[in-house]
């Protein structure tokens, strides 16, 4: 039903409340609304991550059982990017290589930039050591979390820029705004690492 109010040169539509209480409601959930925001904690990832750290601690412990020079590096590298989240994996740009001390002096500019000083660096330092070795092509091969924060799912981290799977700084932007997000600082972030085999 409508009602038209014509007033002078201007008409005016004007829809009743009979015609919207007709449409089907179509609320969102709370969950969906919080579901783009790395800094809200999502407990089937955090289980998912606590998971992994329980079976790298489990093959470290096995391992040091049976082989004691077994290679138990949580990390592989992939030879093509993972997609994820609507993207389609990515060829990494020939003739790239990883470059670590790169990504990590880009870390620290960045870093520095949000405020953080020496003593976060440090922190942020360590985590990502643990984490990547600041390796932008980084895989963990307990829970496929990829890159250089070790974005669970990778494709989070689209949310910084589109070439996530392949660029270093893409990686840092989303894995810094994850940490102040959730943690406040990197040290924070190290702080929950060190406790619990994950951030």
């Amino acid at each position: 039903m409508t009602l038209v109010l014509v007033g002078g040169a201007t008409t005016l539509l004007v829809r009743t409340a009979i015609e919207n209480a007709n449409t089907p409601p179509n609320p969102v959930s709370l969950p969906e609304l919080l579901a783009g925001d790395p800094s809200v904690a999502n407990p089937a990832i955090d289980a998912m991550k606590a998971q992994a750290a329980q079976s790298l601690k489990e093959a470290r412990l096995k391992a040091s059982r049976d082989t004691p020079k077994a290679d138990l590096d949580p990390v592989k590298i992939p030879k093509q990017a993972p997609g994820g989240g609507g993207f389609n994996p990515a060829d990494f740009p020939p003739g790239s290589k990883p470059d670590p001390g790169s990504n990590k002096a880009l870390g620290r500019e960045m870093a520095a930039a949000r405020g953080w000083g020496d003593s976060e660096w440090g922190c942020l330092e360590r985590l990502w050591d643990k984490e990547s070795h600041w390796n932008e092509r980084a895989m963990n091969r307990y829970s496929g979390a990829y890159g250089i924060p070790q974005s669970l799912p990778g494709s989070k981290m689209a949310s910084a820029g589109s070439d996530w799977q392949t660029n270093a700084a893409t990686q840092i932007k989303w894995g810094l705004g994850y940490i102040a997000g959730r943690y406040k600082t990197p040290c924070g972030a190290w702080g929950h690492s060190q406790a619990t085999g994950w951030y």
